[in-house]
């Protein structure tokens, strides 16, 4: 059966802005409190901080990006969670745009697939209790975390194309997506991670889908919304690629026509509250395990009571 979470629709500034979203997962049906990756209060903070205000809910991270952290420091960071709120974490991981990598690391990674089988197998070894001995490409070491019993830490790749798609299928516990439409999910994640599985002997692991979306209410139009929600993502390559794969076209000049693209795509949903189940019925029929409401573009456009009330109408609604 498909779960429900609740993504962070807009970044922390302060701690306590998380309270009221961990707060509504621990009163309501919802399976956990994803955040992506920040730059002003870091996710792993924000949860634990939560956790000391009473807040133990189960979290993901989705996902943290790679150039940041040694595969050690994500392990230890990963677990500390789940060792801080008592339940099981999603810790989610990608390499990030090309840009931020050259940013942070001087030049970008040469292959990010061999980046991404390295981390993840070295975090994932890691928090298996394994001592982990590696002399790859990126990354080298004898590392082994001190043992301590905790709740379990699934380790997770960000994937967009049939690549990385695989690459999940071989060696992640979840694939993480990101504006993915359900047809495109169906069509060519699904077997690409399906394929990398069966090739290494395993059971397909589970897929989380972030989708953007928003109620139809007066005075609302879905593609500002949806330039409000993903303006940026529009502009990046890796995700021009997996639209235009999707049969989306957002290389146009034009911002409102992309955007129109996506509502158009069924990459940004947009409808009352019964459209929008059944469209997200077809996450679920796509294979999607867990379907995390993003309400980003009702936060940028009308604030972060709009986007509250909206999560609750949701949630309400997907019961």
């Amino acid at each position: 059966m498909t779960a429900y979470s609740v993504l962070m629709p807009f970044l922390p500034r302060r701690p306590e802005q998380v309270l009221p979203y961990a707060a509504m997962v621990h009163w309501t049906h919802a399976e956990r409190l994803w955040q992506g990756q920040a730059l002003m209060v870091e996710p792993h903070q924000g949860f634990a901080y939560a956790a000391g205000a009473g807040f133990r809910v189960p979290v993901g991270l989705g996902v943290t990006l790679m150039p940041l952290r040694h595969p050690y420091e994500a392990a230890l960071q990963a677990r500390s969670v789940a060792l801080t709120t008592g339940h099981p974490v999603v810790a989610g991981f990608g390499p990030g745009a090309r840009p931020f990598q050259q940013s942070l690391l001087g030049t970008p990674y040469r292959s990010p697939l061999t980046l991404a089988r390295e981390y993840l197998t070295a975090v994932r070894g890691l928090l298996d209790g394994k001592t982990v001995e590696s002399q790859g490409e990126y990354f080298s070491g004898h590392m082994t975390l001190p043992p301590f019993p905790a709740p379990k830490v699934e380790v997770g790749l960000g994937v967009l194309r049939p690549g990385m798609a695989r690459l999940a299928g071989e060696v992640a516990d979840r694939a993480i997506t990101w504006l993915t439409p359900a047809a495109y999910l169906r069509d060519t994640v699904v077997p690409a991670m399906t394929e990398g599985a069966e090739a290494a002997g395993r059971t397909r692991p589970r897929l989380t889908a972030m989708v953007p979306l928003a109620l139809a209410r007066p005075g609302r139009n879905a593609a500002e919304l949806a330039l409000a929600s993903n303006g940026a993502h529009m502009k990046g390559p890796h995700y021009i690629d997996m639209l235009r794969r999707s049969g989306i076209d957002v290389t146009g000049t034009d911002e409102k026509a992309n955007a129109e693209a996506l509502v158009a795509g069924g990459s940004f949903l947009f409808g009352d509250r019964d459209e929008l189940a059944g469209q997200l019925t077809a996450y679920e029929e796509a294979g999607v395990d867990e379907i995390v409401l993003n309400v980003t573009g009702v936060c940028n456009a009308h604030g972060p009571q709009a986007a509250m009330d909206e999560l609750k109408t949701l949630l309400a609604a997907l019961a």
